[in-house]
């Protein structure tokens, strides 16, 4: 049923965002790469006041076996306070829930018991195929004239690779976004200036590409994705192309300025065939075209081949794989998920030109195992992979499994599961381990964690479109 005031968690500006209570609930996929149960959403309680804080309170099982969530978002968000595409009175009440494998969409409900999520609809591939002429949806953002979802694959094809649209209330498949993608056939992430009708996406892999892990011949013949496409919004339309350079493969999450009197944005590029670095560029506004630099390159660090997975041995060196990246609703803090060599780093990025590391945390990593404080017994696999920013920017959640096939690929010992809370000085930046923030093991009962979602909106969910 519709509002008649808006949704107390949408904020016309990141400054509003930023002043907004602290959320009390955090939302985590959790999925089982066999395949032998059904995949989950996890919910976390993140309220410091709390008795049960840092623990798995609530649990949502899929009534399906295989999807393996990935990426999900909000139905709606401080978008919908746009004047260009206003619809004030939807609300944050549903999570859109994509199986990357199965091509389902879940819609679950968190009002009437956030701990307790419900299914209230679920979307089948073939409705996703037949409306919009794709499969694999892979992220979800809640942005103007609907829900964008990005997928990997065509329907009954392996491309091109794009964008769908659901309705805001019915969440039927509207069908495609692009109305002219000129050649673009890959696909990965899709992000905005939404103020300047600007819309950017980015790369990776059609479905057989990634499926089974990163195929080696491919990679070393540059085949994965390295470019970004920018469009108009509102026509949506193809209007700039840019090549990174074949070497940088798989140019993954775009994260765009907040405030919305600018138009720059980084993009986290995975690894390059040159020397296994990784890498992020900055995309800026220069007349009527963008210009798209690196600022930002994480070298890769030596180690001994018996310590390596196979895929690394002839390498004799662990890749940092840069597979998410972060910026704060400020603006003044860009994390960087380097899941090879277990680190996130954080930078100040006040000024983009010119990206300053401030902070540096260590867990997990192909080689290193750190362990969590909490914990110091346990060597951890995986690394910091995804991250989600507080809206205030003082919290940073991340989570240790990347894909299912990639996880084994290189964890192959296993990659477990766990989720972990840094607190940042928000003067001078810098990040410390929250030893009471540690839910690992058992607490996510088999399954493995990707997307982690917060209560009310977090760094990466909103746009704005005030100052």
């Amino acid at each position: 049923m519709p509002r008649f005031t808006p949704d107390p968690t949408f904020y016309p500006s990141p400054r509003d965002a930023a002043a907004a209570p602290a959320e009390k609930l955090a939302y985590v996929a959790a999925f089982a790469r066999p395949a032998d149960k059904p995949d989950a959403l996890a919910v976390l309680d993140v309220d410091q006041t709390s008795g049960s804080y840092g623990e798995v309170v609530g649990w949502t099982d899929l009534p399906n076996l295989g999807d393996e969530v990935h990426h999900f978002g909000w139905n709606a968000c401080s978008s919908a306070l746009c004047p260009t595409a206003a619809h004030p009175h939807v609300e944050r009440r549903y999570l859109v829930v994509p199986g990357i494998r199965s091509s389902r969409i879940y819609v679950i409900d968190t009002r009437d018991d956030p701990t307790s999520p419900r299914i209230v609809k679920v979307l089948e591939a073939d409705e996703l195929g037949k409306r919009a002429g794709y499969s694999r949806p892979h992220t979800v953002h809640c942005g103007p004239e609907g829900i964008y979802v990005s997928a990997l694959g065509g329907h009954g094809e392996e491309g091109p690779g794009g964008v769908a649209i659901l309705d805001h209330t019915t969440f039927e498949v509207r069908g495609p976004w692009e109305a002219d993608r000129g050649d673009q056939y890959l696909a990965y992430d899709l992000w905005w200036h939404i103020g300047h009708d600007v819309a950017v996406t980015s790369e990776w892999g059609t479905p057989s590409m990634i499926e089974n892990g990163v195929v080696p011949e491919l990679l070393l013949a540059n085949k994965y994705g390295h470019r970004l496409h920018f469009w108009d919004l509102r026509k949506r339309r193809n209007i700039q192309t840019v090549d990174l350079g074949a070497q940088y493969q798989m140019a993954l999450e775009l994260r765009p300025a907040h405030d919305p009197r600018k138009q720059y944005g980084f993009v986290g590029v995975v690894v390059s065939t040159e020397d296994l670095s990784a890498s992020v560029w900055l995309w800026t506004r220069e007349g009527s075209q963008f210009a798209v630099r690196k600022v930002i390159e994480i070298p890769a660090e030596p180690a001994d081949a018996a310590d390596l997975p196979p895929a690394l041995q002839p390498f004799g060196a662990v890749p940092p794989l840069v597979t998410d990246i972060d910026l704060s609703v400020d603006d003044r803090f860009l994390y960087v998920s380097a899941w090879g060599t277990g680190e996130l780093l954080q930078y100040d990025v006040t000024d983009p030109e010119h990206p300053r590391q401030t902070g540096s945390v260590r867990l997990g990593g192909v080689v290193r195992r750190t362990p969590h404080p909490a914990a110091p017994e346990l060597a951890l696999s995986g690394g910091p992979q995804m991250v989600e920013v507080s809206r205030d920017g003082t919290r940073v959640y991340v989570s240790n499994s990347l894909y299912g096939a990639w996880d084994d690929q290189f964890y192959p010992d296993g990659v477990g599961a766990w989720v972990a809370k840094l607190d940042v000085d928000p003067r001078t930046g810098g990040l410390t381990p929250d030893e009471r923030f540690f839910p690992h093991g058992a607490d996510f009962r088999g399954r493995r964690v990707h997307q982690i979602r917060l209560q009310g909106g977090d760094a990466s969910s909103d746009s704005y479109c005030f100052p």
